[in-house]
């Protein structure tokens, strides 16, 4: 299982963002993969061994050709990282809004 914070910070590059989300839509070989970019095949395998080293991708063989498939586990990791945001978010706009209905009410006793 890959590390979420990891994760992010590999995906902050544009080029492994994009061939990321290429993967995403369906497995890919380094030759489709580069065919689709401006980057050269070399380059576009860089850009996996970083992918698969943070554990965002895997890969399997078809013949003599690595396929490469977007991790699920990897995608749930960051998904609960970012649902473990969102309900840390939402939570503290909750006790903000509470504490404003608090000060709107306290000031409407006074007057």
């Amino acid at each position: 299982m890959t590390n979420a914070s990891i994760a992010w910070q590999v995906l902050g590059d544009p080029t492994r963002r994009n061939i990321f989300e290429r993967l995403a839509r369906r497995p890919m070989a380094v030759v489709e993969i580069a065919d689709e970019l401006p980057v050269s095949r070399p380059a576009v395998s860089q850009h996996l061994k970083v992918l698969k080293d943070a554990g965002l991708v895997v890969v399997s063989r078809d013949g003599t050709r690595r396929i490469y498939h977007v991790d699920p586990k990897a995608v749930e990791a960051m998904r609960r990282y970012l649902d473990r945001l969102w309900d840390k978010a939402v939570e503290s706009f909750k006790d903000f809004a509470e504490r404003q209905e608090e000060l709107s009410d306290s000031k409407g006793e006074k007057q």
